[in-house]
């Protein structure tokens, strides 16, 4: 093989740990338990799979323990908050309900009219939030049938992101409606989006006074909820290769630090402080996009998948070629803890 080529083809250039027996189609979501280092991926092969993450020193191991099968490609993915359970929904249109620790099947405890696009657990409120692309948000109670209640949408839902008591749904169109969750059933903002794409991922900021949003077009705004704070808004260029611009797939706070992590479909991850407007560390790019990633519960295991995300259609994907992976990458401190911009003496 020519050296030269050796760059374009890796597809672990961070030398990140490879998760054992990945899906055998690419992967649409990432969710760590917030109790434990079990990781479940679902894949638009129709299952939910369910690995146990060991750590040893500076070694990771990886531990297949359990998958379900929905009746199409699964889309979204999250954990109860006492990590015994996890919900994942897609195309066939229901989230199931897999009470994955005691090894109970998974039942069916959400039901829309289009595929399901976002799911979020509310701990504070023991319900269960659904977003799809018949342009509705549903509250369930999942021990009931029926919603709780129906939220009309203005369009499709393509993304959500829950910090209570903070919810923002990002729909096509590029409208961003914010929920405060003391209030569920009435909108209390609606912000068209600083980005002058298509909405692709949001992110709630940990203190709940505002979020991120990442476009197709390889930029991410920060925004504040505040009308004093309007000031501090701002948009930022990434995930761009010279005129080749790729889209934004994933927005992830660090647990601890409250730094974040962008990745995108141009194959690369990087870490960000939006306090002091920096990027901390840019990685190296995988030779395949980059569509979801996560943080584990307390930040020191950062997960990411390589795989086809089907940006270029059908005539671009080669299935005797295409693999995905699920990598895990251990964030250094100097990657992930904030730090003040040189020369600003303090001020922000």
């Amino acid at each position: 093989m020519s050296i030269f080529g050796a760059a374009a083809s890796n597809h672990n250039p961070n030398k990140s740990f490879e998760v054992a027996q990945p899906p055998s189609d690419s992967v649409s979501s990432l969710s760590f338990s917030p109790k434990a280092n079990f990781l479940v991926a679902t894949s638009w092969d129709n299952q939910v799979r369910c690995w146990e993450i060991s750590r040893n020193g500076t070694a990771v191991a990886s531990t297949p323990k359990a998958s379900i099968t929905h009746d199409q490609p699964v889309l979204c993915s999250t954990w109860k908050d006492d990590g015994t359970t996890v919900f994942s929904g897609g195309c066939d249109k229901q989230v199931k309900m897999w009470p994955l620790l005691s090894g109970g099947q998974a039942v069916t405890v959400a039901m829309h009219d289009a595929p399901i696009k976002e799911v979020a657990w509310i701990p504070e409120m023991n319900v269960l939030v659904t977003g799809s692309w018949d342009k509705t948000l549903k509250y369930w109670d999942t021990r009931q049938s029926n919603p709780v209640h129906t939220q009309q949408l203005p369009d499709r839902c393509y993304a959500l992101t829950a910090k209570y008591p903070l919810m923002v749904v990002g729909t096509a169109d590029r409208n961003l409606i914010v929920f405060n969750l003391q209030n569920p059933q009435t909108e209390y903002k609606r912000v068209i989006s600083p980005l002058k794409y298509q909405t692709r991922c949001v992110a709630a900021f940990p203190d709940q006074q505002g979020f991120l949003v990442g476009s197709i077009e390889g930029r991410v705004g920060v925004h504040h909820l505040d009308d004093g704070q309007q000031s501090k808004n701002f948009t930022f260029k990434c995930h761009r290769d010279g005129s080749e611009i790729y889209s934004v797939n994933s927005l992830n706070f660090h647990p601890v630090h409250h730094t974040f992590a962008t990745a995108g479909s141009d194959g690369a991850f990087n870490f960000w402080d939006k306090d002091s407007k920096q990027r901390l560390k840019a990685m190296s790019r995988c030779n395949q996009p980059i569509p979801c990633s996560t943080f584990n519960n307390d930040g020191s295991i950062f997960a990411y998948s390589a795989c086809y995300d089907w940006s270029k259609g059908a005539e671009n994907h080669n299935p005797s070629t295409a693999k995905t992976y699920i990598f895990l990458h251990l964030p250094q401190e100097s990657e992930v803890k904030g730090k003040p911009r040189v020369g600003t003496s303090g001020r922000k």
